[in-house]
């Protein structure tokens, strides 16, 4: 998908110190101190637009929640939402998802959200899915012991590869649907890519996985 450049966005990043953390790596191993509670802290990694986070957070305010995106464009719609909301438990991040260990400390993170992630199909580009083995590595390095990433696609291909590479890290299947709008599930929150692909009439799939 081709991104509409915002020139402007960065500058606006700036003015909004208190929603978006210029200064992460300050916060590694003492993210409470970014909030106005000490809670248990959940980030979405590729939060687009902030839908997902802002509404978990609405729905979850005994968690902190922190929406990383690394596209300044697609930031700026989730800061707006963000403004609007005036939640006190969600925060944005500007950063590379490639170098989450500068950021965060192991125990960090109880919950990582992986909403919608693009599946870089071709064999060639398997290292930049952010279900391969090497962001397994990086997101075991700052979980808690036995965390969790919650994982939602609409792309079958991803989804089958997801769930062999959580296997063969030796990752705990704890719940899995292969048509998440047709199942039981309870609490589902829609991210804006979600519900533009169901509506195409798309199978949404999702799993849970734990560290152990």
């Amino acid at each position: 998908m081709r991104l509409r450049n915002k020139p402007w966005a960065k500058d606006k990043i700036k003015q909004y110190p208190q929603y978006v953390i210029l200064s992460p790596k300050d916060y590694k191993g003492k993210w409470a101190e970014a909030f106005e509670k000490d809670q248990p802290l959940h980030i979405e990694i590729g939060t687009g637009k902030g839908r997902f986070i802002t509404e978990m957070a609405r729905k979850n305010p005994s968690i902190n929640y922190l929406g990383i995106e690394l596209q300044e464009s697609v930031l700026v719609s989730a800061l707006d939402r963000l403004i609007e909301a005036e939640l006190p438990n969600v925060k944005l991040l500007n950063v590379n998802a490639a170098h989450l260990k500068e950021y965060f400390a192991k125990g960090d993170v109880e919950r990582i959200y992986l909403n919608f992630s693009d599946p870089w199909p071709k064999k060639r580009h398997e290292k930049r899915r952010l279900t391969y083995k090497s962001f397994l590595d990086l997101y075991k390095d700052i979980l808690v012991d036995e965390g969790e990433i919650h994982f939602k696609t609409d792309n079958q291909g991803l989804f089958e590869y997801s769930l062999v590479s959580f296997s063969e890290f030796g990752l705990l299947l704890k719940d899995v649907s292969l048509d998440l709008h047709n199942s039981n599930f309870e609490g589902n929150v829609m991210t804006e890519y979600e519900q533009k692909f169901s509506e195409k009439g798309n199978r949404i799939y999702r799993c849970e996985v734990k560290f152990r």
